[in-house]
């Protein structure tokens, strides 16, 4: 078994994902930008404890997302080298896994930029700038995986239901964004 993505160092993780080697990719990058935003909206909720509601749920809510981003990253590069690897009517449904992984992370992402959107509004704004970037990269990520869904899918998985919910999770992010956009203004 190997290391959990999250365990290496940064530059290691930099090296692994510059490698020619087909995982880490898109995926894994994509699930470990959503769990440093997580982290970040975490961090700037720490900081707005006296402004912002229920900041405690939110930071332990973010932990759990962060966690759990951090944890897709390892499951979609598992699910990348299963697609590689299979043929025939296995690649049918390593292709399906491939697509499960990314909605997954795409929903996990989508809560990331709400709850981030949130504390823009009403945290403290020294620690605006966190929040807010925590928002966009959420964002960018929730993008990455939903078009990872579309490939998936119509790479063979099949199940056109699941790039629509894909698509309503980016909808949920930009309007995440568009909210940050109006309020840092």
């Amino acid at each position: 078994m190997t290391r959990p993505y999250a365990d290496h160092s940064v530059a290691e993780l930099l090296d692994l994902v510059a490698a020619r080697e087909p995982a880490p990719g898109g995926g894994a990058v994509a699930a470990l930008s959503m769990s440093f935003a997580a982290g970040l909206v975490a961090m700037a909720a720490r900081f707005s404890d006296s402004s912002l509601a229920d900041a405690d749920e939110l930071v332990a809510e973010m932990e759990r997302l962060r966690r759990r981003a951090a944890h897709l990253a390892d499951v979609d590069a598992d699910a990348y080298r299963a697609v590689i690897a299979a043929t025939g009517d296995k690649r049918r449904r390593a292709l399906r896994r491939a697509a499960d992984v990314p909605l997954e992370m795409s929903a996990v992402g989508a809560s990331i930029t709400s709850a981030g959107a949130l504390v823009v509004a009403d945290g403290s704004p020294r620690v605006r700038g966190d929040a807010i970037t925590g928002v966009l990269l959420a964002e960018a990520a929730v993008r990455s995986a939903a078009r990872l869904v579309e490939i998936n899918v119509r790479g063979g998985a099949g199940d056109e239901e699941l790039v629509r919910r894909a698509a309503r999770h980016v909808e949920v992010a930009g309007r995440a964004r568009r909210s940050v956009d109006v309020s840092s203004r």
